[in-house]
């Protein structure tokens, strides 16, 4: 029992459950759904989830700071539009100078974010809720609602949605799909190796403490931000290139799914708690509910937004109440092994002896 507990956290635990429940997820529908699951929906859901992962993995560290990102919908929205637009004005650019561009919009977008959080202490709520719709309304101002279709799209913008790199008994890995494993596994070591991932989940465990501990609190908020934005910005290049025709509409309610997903991964609203696996595995549950709901005809589109916002708040319910216990649970396993280690030391005496 003491190896488990060395071995296995609450927030492990938590994972594995997730990860039982997407496998019950897809049982039930399959049952439901005459051909559910097989390979072309695998296939469909490689990409559409790439680009939640991406936008969970950014929120994800925004969140340990026991702040919210809600602009990255609209981040997503002016960065698809405004590279989509170059690209049909020059065809010939470079596709790693593509990307650059869209990661460089969403750091611009989300450094002013990280601005008024950090340096201006507005609340980020309020912040967020206020730069998606200076967002939003800047879109609709500059597109002059004329849309970026894929007829004026490079070929390769066309074809990078599905192009793959290997394919296993119908399976393809696709280049979202590697894209957003590749960011995945980053700040997941960046998160459970670098200073600047434990300084985050410090920030948000204890604000006070971290700042009495001399942790430049205010600019590692600032950077949280700034990397929200700039992985929003990527989403943004992946969203153009699975979608194509982009409107002034696009991205509109991804930031809803990205705090869903981060929220049913297991990290806390409340901050200093979570993982960047967890984040993924929530985004694989959510697209696969709304994915699956999509394919019930009998679910209308009302009731799968709800089905969500019911997720949501179990999610939060488990992770005060079920997680909670866990900790307590682990936190006195560890007082009692700490104890049985300290009897089982030899005593000495006084003189040494």
């Amino acid at each position: 029992m003491k190896k488990f507990y060395e071995r296995f956290s609450p927030e492990q635990i938590r994972e594995l459950f997730l990860v039982v429940l997407i496998a019950l997820v897809i049982v039930v529908f399959s049952t439901q759904v005459e051909g559910y699951f097989n390979v072309s929906f695998i296939n469909r859901m490689s990409t559409s989830v790439a680009i939640i992962a991406v936008l969970a993995v950014g929120q994800t560290l925004v969140f340990l700071t026991r702040n919210f990102d809600l602009s990255i919908g609209s981040i997503v929205g002016v960065t698809a539009y405004i590279v989509g637009q170059q690209l049909t004005r020059f065809p010939n650019m470079n596709p790693i100078v593509t990307v650059l561009l869209a990661v460089g919009l969403g750091i611009l977008m989300g450094s002013i974010n990280g601005v008024l959080v950090a340096y201006g202490r507005v609340p980020s709520i309020i912040t967020t809720i206020s730069t998606l719709a200076i967002y939003r309304s800047f879109l609709v101002e500059y597109s002059k609602a004329i849309p970026i279709t894929t007829n004026n799209l490079p070929r390769w913008a066309v074809d990078l949605n599905k192009l793959s790199l290997l394919t296993i008994g119908g399976v393809e890995l696709r280049v979202l799909f590697l894209i957003m494993l590749v960011i995945v596994i980053i700040f997941q070591l960046v998160l459970s190796y670098l200073r600047f991932g434990r300084r985050l989940y410090a920030i948000g465990s204890n604000p006070t403490a971290a700042k009495v501990a001399g942790f430049p609190d205010r600019n590692i908020i600032f950077l949280a931000f700034l990397l929200s934005g700039a992985l929003a910005g990527l989403a943004g290049f992946m969203y153009l290139v699975r979608f194509g025709n982009i409107m002034v509409l696009a991205g509109i309610g991804l930031e809803f799914a990205s705090i869903a997903a981060v929220v049913v991964g297991g990290v806390s609203n409340s901050g200093g708690s979570g993982t960047v696996i967890g984040a993924l595995l929530g985004a694989v549950m959510i697209d696969l509910l709304e994915n699956s709901l999509y394919r019930t005809m009998a679910v209308s589109e009302f009731w799968r937004d709800a089905i969500l916002g019911m997720l949501i708040l179990l999610a939060v319910a488990i992770d005060h109440v079920f997680i909670g216990r866990l900790r307590k649970v682990w936190a006195q396993a560890g007082f009692l092994m700490q104890s049985e280690e300290e009897q089982q030391k030899p005593e000495v005496s006084s003189n040494g002896e």
